[in-house]
């Protein structure tokens, strides 16, 4: 194509940009997209649409590849700094959230590959672990079977019995290879809970019977085993919730038959009864059929603790012990165990050298059932699966006149999981239309994952339906984001055991499912981290850098430098799932070829970024680098 007309197709839209606080225009691509830093065809995947970001010419006489996602495409295009309504706005309420990114979007829906054809267990608890890229995946003694058996003595005696039990019920898992290593318990860890400790231990507690007083530790090295202190908790913590404060202590929330909290002793040390708080309001969320087990519990900005049950909230000081405010009521439903919706913290936005008092944070619920669908699903006979919710509710919990942001889903959702991406947005993934947790109690699988855009600029939907899997991930299903930002998934037993002949047989298959953002044709937009260049020990409020490379020059406006926890997932709830965008100081460009500094801010205190490890995300055109680097942030 001659210059002359390259001017003449670029021409109007400079004009629109500069006289236009935006604009969005769609484009189907019916051949090669010429722009700069485009490598040649041979750059190109063959098998999805996509977005390149710059100046965009369409050279007539290629032909189209053809694509199984291909299609429209579109490109919201702002000033740095530019206002945009949010979706979740729409309702009146006050607010704006700021286009500091040109995002180039695609209609590539995700693809989906069978990572390994057996993991061992049933992933009903699953958590990656920092440093050494494995998966820790994990069930429960009790049924004293699994797919995997321990590589030689001793085996595990069985309470009670003079049983023995040769089979594995925890699993590390190279997330590159796949490889297996055994892990030996002892105590129960059926529905316990976890989070990661500064060095990024995984400190576990509860679980079932022997296990339910029972906190255990896993370390990082290439032999390490599960270290159990049975009776280090005062109270049983079976479907019970820990959280990590700011100071980097745990606690720990409710449980079956225990309407109450602790903290979580130091490694060896006992708790007693005088250890143990009484929560009242875990006594009054409490259905006749629970649904308000397995609560959604996050750290607040503030230092407070914001807890979820059923379908009431509160803010909790865990210093004074006392309940500082409540939330209005969540209508439709119960969220929590076993009416079993899912939630996630959303984005915590930080500003250059921030000096905000309060920096807010807000809660999804996504999904749940109605109050007595337990009842009717596994207490009834013939029993009946209801319709499960379909709306999503927001909360800033840090203003105490908040009120939920109420959405509706494309489709209903029990039983799901809520995947914080490196952009930002939310993988809502796993689950079933209908029905309850528990054995057997849900029906009608759920198998298309789909899309919540946390920021858009108020024209569409903020719902994005993606590509189905074939693989029912029902009850006790679970997800780990990745490093390269793929979203491993795994689990789903509606068996008391493990059963292959089941309507939803016991799932041991593994998944990987690359979102929208891993389209073959943004691929050029990918950074790679210097690691060797870059800070990966960060203090509270001071600057440190990243280095990245890549191909084509870099646009400061189109970077995103996020930091995300590792959670701690089962039953739909990711423990301490907490995504955090950094504040650029600095942007220094050309610092070698195709090499770029990224001076930031490391996150002011604790109750913002909890001590421990991150993975931190270099994004740029709302695509993530190629790996994450690890990150630990010291009290």
């Amino acid at each position: 194509m001659g210059l002359f007309w390259r001017v003449l197709i670029i021409l109007p839209l400079f004009f629109a940009y500069v006289n236009c606080e935006y604009f969005t225009y769609p484009s189907r691509h019916t051949g090669k997209a010429e722009l700069a830093g485009f490598k040649g065809p041979d750059s190109l995947a063959t098998d999805g649409g996509g977005f390149f970001s710059g100046p965009l010419v369409v050279n007539d006489d290629v032909t189209a590849t053809p694509g199984n996602q291909g299609g429209t495409t579109e490109v919201t295009v702002g000033k740095p700094g530019d206002d945009i309504l949010d979706a979740s706005l729409a309702d009146g309420n006050d607010g704006v959230g700021k286009a500091n990114m040109i995002e180039a979007a695609t209609t590539f829906k995700g693809s989906w590959e069978l990572f390994l054809e057996n993991g061992g267990v049933s992933a009903m608890h699953l958590i990656l672990l920092p440093k050494i890229n494995q998966a820790l995946m994990f069930d429960a003694t009790v049924w004293k079977i699994s797919k995997i058996k321990l590589p030689g003595p001793p085996c595990r005696h069985v309470e009670g019995t003079n049983e023995e039990d040769c089979f594995a019920h925890s699993v590390l898992m190279d997330i590159d290879t796949g490889k297996l290593r055994t892990l030996r318990l002892k105590y129960d860890t059926w529905c316990s809970s976890g989070g990661l400790d500064i060095n990024g231990r995984l400190v576990s507690t509860g679980g079932y019977n022997n296990g339910s007083d029972t906190v255990r530790i896993l370390d990082l090295c290439d032999t390490c085993d599960w270290k159990e202190y049975p009776g280090a908790l005062a109270n049983g913590r079976w479907y019970a919730t820990q959280v990590t404060l700011g100071d980097g202590k745990f606690m720990v929330f409710g449980g079956r038959d225990f309407p109450t909290y602790e903290f979580v002793p130091p490694e060896g040390k006992k708790n007693t009864h005088q250890d143990v708080v009484d929560f009242k309001f875990l006594v009054e969320t409490h259905d006749p059929v629970e649904n308000n087990l397995y609560p959604f519990v996050y750290l607040s900005t503030d230092g407070n603790v914001f807890i979820f049950a059923n379908n009431r909230s509160v803010l909790l000081n865990p210093n004074t012990h006392n309940i500082i405010h409540e939330f209005p009521v969540l209508p439709n439903g119960a969220r929590n165990y076993p009416a079993s919706g899912s939630a996630c913290l959303l984005p915590i936005i930080l500003k250059p050298n921030e000096d905000r008092r309060v920096i807010p944070a807000e809660i999804l619920i996504c999904g749940g059932a109605p109050h007595d669908a337990y009842e009717k699903a596994d207490l009834q006979r013939p029993k009946v699966f209801l319709p499960g919710s379909s709306d999503c509710a927001r909360l800033d919990f840090t203003k105490r006149n908040s009120k939920w942001k109420i959405l509706n889903m494309p489709s209903a959702r029990l039983l799901g999981d809520m995947a914080v991406l490196p952009t930002g947005d939310v993988l809502i993934v796993n689950g079933a239309k209908t029905g309850s947790a528990g054995w057997d109690d849900a029906r009608e699988p759920n198998l298309n994952p789909v899309l919540y855009k946390f920021k858009t600029d108020g024209t569409g939907s903020k719902f994005t339906v993606l590509n189905p899997s074939n693989i029912p991930r029902m009850y006790h299903s679970s997800f780990a984001v990745l490093p390269d930002a793929k979203v491993l998934i795994a689990g789903s037993n509606t068996n008391p055991g493990y059963l292959d002949d089941a309507l939803f047989p016991t799932e041991v298959r593994v998944e990987k499912f690359s979102p929208h953002y891993l389209d073959p044709n943004l691929a050029m937009f990918r950074q790679e981290i210097i690691a060797e260049k870059s800070n990966n020990q960060l203090k509270y409020g001071q600057k440190f850098t990243v280095q990245i490379r890549g191909n084509g020059v870099i646009n400061q406006q189109k970077l995103q430098v996020t930091m995300y926890s590792p959670p701690f997932v089962t039953h739909g709830i990711c423990m301490n799932q907490r995504l955090i965008q950094l504040g650029i100081l600095e942007f220094n460009k050309d610092v070698a070829p195709n090499t770029n500094d990224i001076v930031l801010q490391a996150p002011m205190n604790g109750n913002i970024a909890q001590p421990g490890y991150y993975m931190l995300f270099v994004n740029y055109n709302g695509v993530p680098c190629l790996r994450s680097m690890w990150v630990q942030i010291l009290p």
